[in-house]
């Protein structure tokens, strides 16, 4: 008879794997629950709703760009320098203040006249954030522009202003940076 003396460590192993690979896991789906996930707003839209319809969006997009612009009205803003490293030009940014802002734009056709009827969409909101967003429908026909008022803003830091504006079936975009120093 063999005298087997000799001992064994692959069934520990087998078990500090898999005991390695349970605690692992756990800390993996606990790190990721605790990160707030936040959603794009792109198009003024919830990511999934712009996804699916990306290229309707697109089309109607192209057909706006095509017969009219979007501007905006009686702002004033901060001379941004461009970056040495950057290729990339910089825009100036809307300079924002602390309390209520009002902003003004315009929809003009390619031949020069002034649309009054398109539905119009504004949108405060912060680049990596949707909790501050500060969302106006309808937005009003004024004195011969869209007028914004009454936008209480409190928290500095950096702000996007969008607007959509639909006219028959087309619909149009306009991002512009905002800043409001501290």
């Amino acid at each position: 008879m063999a005298n087997n003396k000799e001992k064994t460590y692959w069934p520990h192993m087998i078990l500090g794997f898999l005991v390695l690979g349970i605690t692992l896991s756990y800390w993996t789906v606990k790190s990721a629950s605790s990160m707030p996930v936040q959603e794009s707003n792109n198009f003024m839209l919830k990511y999934q709703v712009a996804d699916m319809n990306i290229n309707e969006i697109i089309e109607r997009k192209m057909a706006f760009d095509k017969h009219y612009t979007i501007n905006i009205k009686d702002v004033e803003t901060m001379e941004m320098k461009d970056n040495i490293h950057s290729k990339r030009k910089e825009v100036d940014h809307v300079k924002l203040v602390q309390g209520l802002n009002a902003f003004y734009y315009n929809i003009v056709a390619k031949d020069g006249t002034v649309i009054k009827d398109a539905n119009v969409t504004f949108l405060l909101t912060q680049p990596h954030s949707v909790k501050e967003d500060k969302l106006v429908e309808n937005i009003p026909f004024v004195n011969g522009k869209f007028q914004v008022s009454d936008i209480n803003i409190s928290k500095p830091g950096r702000y996007t202003l969008q607007l959509r504006a639909k006219v028959g079936e087309t619909i149009g975009y306009s991002e512009t940076a905002a800043y409001l120093k501290p």
